[in-house]
């Protein structure tokens, strides 16, 4: 690591204790700082993270913010997925305490080279097979960020000449100062998140701050084929590469190929790569099928367009399972689709009211009080030949405390369905 001494003895309070907030604590604690965590969350795993920290002079506060934990602090730093309006943030602003993000953080600290990918859809697909074609090549890569595994939680792995792969989000994005990537990747931009950004402008702007301090010495890879994103190269000083869809290539595969271009990693090489690759877990992912119904789980999908693109990749007529925490959403962009590709719609979550009230008229839709009970549902409605799809078009945090723990949920109801299904024949 570079700047190992930035953080000793400062002291640093880290607000959220998921999986990236644990991860800053720990690293952290490891340089010398004298830390402290607070999350107003009193659950499962804010206690189980807490538990994993007792060896530790650490302080920790679950179920509640105090000032105390903000007051004389040398920096705050926070979680994704915290809101400016958190009582934390709200003080340190007061106090005038320095804020940045946990991606900032491992960046003072990274001696790696960061390829850093964005946009409403795909950035997850897209950064795992960047990480798959450097690995590919035989460089030493770590596939971090939004995907699941902190980027501070990889940072004292790292050298010089070893590459990261990083998904950023929005929230990631919103209090980064110096967060400098080699190559920026923007996706596409869709309406997303409306129920933390005012408007699509204010989202935009976040995203935006991924290249904000990039210079000639850098890359920004951006889609040629949405309009937004492509009007973007006006503002940014690295340099550009457009990356477009062809018959040949979906976009995500087109931005792998065009950082893989930058990276002077063989064109050949990435082709092979692409068609090696299997999927990751959670997006269209295929489960299980019981008596020839089918069963994906695509519980990555958290937006409108993710849902249109899974609809449109699976031949099959659809039972489809959605819903969960809205995000400020149309969801009556996806009527036509609907119409056309699917048979009965189930809805679970915070979001249902609001989804029904959107497809009225269209198809029968039912509701569920879990995702279990959605899945036996889905199979009692099922044909010979339909696909049963866990696509929810919405975050999962009303009823689970992340996209995964709800994919996990929809695998093993499917899987304690199919027990049934076959001890009963």
């Amino acid at each position: 690591m570079r700047n190992t001494s930035y953080f000793k003895n400062k002291k640093v309070t880290v607000v959220g204790f998921a999986r990236s907030g644990l991860a800053c604590v720990n690293l952290l604690f490891d340089l010398g700082a004298k830390v402290s965590v607070t999350d107003n969350q009193d659950n499962d795993s804010t206690r189980l993270n807490a538990s994993k920290l007792k060896s530790k002079n650490i302080k920790i506060e679950i179920g509640k913010h105090s000032p105390e934990f903000i007051k004389d602090k040398d920096l705050i730093v926070v979680s994704p997925g915290v809101a400016e309006t958190a009582l934390p943030i709200v003080l340190a602003k007061q106090f005038k305490i320095p804020i940045v993000a946990e991606i900032e953080l491992a960046w003072i600290l990274c001696p790696a080279a960061v390829i850093a990918v964005t946009g409403s859809n795909g950035k997850t697909t897209v950064t795992t097979l960047i990480g798959k074609i450097l690995e590919a090549k035989g460089e030493k890569v770590f596939v971090c960020g939004n995907i699941g595994n902190p980027f501070c939680g990889e940072v004292q792995k790292l050298q010089a000449g070893d590459f990261v792969c990083l998904e950023v989000s929005s929230f990631q994005l919103e209090t980064i100062q110096e967060f400098k990537p080699k190559v920026s990747v923007i996706l596409n931009i869709t309406c997303n998140h409306l129920d933390r950004y005012k408007n699509i402008e204010e989202y935009l702007a976040v995203k935006k701050r991924i290249f904000m301090n990039q210079d000639k010495s850098d890359y920004s890879v951006l889609n040629y084929n949405d309009p937004v994103v492509k009007e973007l190269a006006k503002e940014i000083k690295a340099k550009v590469v457009y990356f477009s869809k062809t018959p040949d290539l979906n976009p995500n595969e087109a931005a792998v190929l065009a950082v893989g271009s930058i990276l002077s990693i063989n064109k050949e090489l990435c082709l092979k790569v692409l068609k090696e690759f299997k999927g990751i877990e959670h997006r269209l992912e295929y489960v299980t099928e019981i008596n020839n119904i089918t069963f994906i789980n695509d519980s990555k999908s958290t937006t409108v367009d993710s849902t249109v693109w899974a609809l449109k990749n699976i031949p099959q007529p659809v039972i489809l399972i959605a819903g969960g925490r809205h995000k400020g959403v149309d969801y009556s962009v996806i009527l036509d689709l609907i119409h056309k590709k699917v048979r009965e719609v189930i809805l679970i979550g915070e979001a249902r009211e609001k989804i029904k009230n959107a497809l009225r008229g269209f198809l029968a839709i039912y509701e569920a009080p879990t995702l279990e009970e959605a899945v036996n549902l889905a199979f009692s409605k099922a044909k010979s030949g339909d696909c049963v799809l866990l696509s929810p078009m919405c975050s999962s945090f009303d009823m689970f405390s992340n996209y995964e723990e709800r994919g996990n949920c929809f695998k093993k109801a499917v899987k304690e369905l199919l027990l049934k299904v076959t001890n009963n024949k």
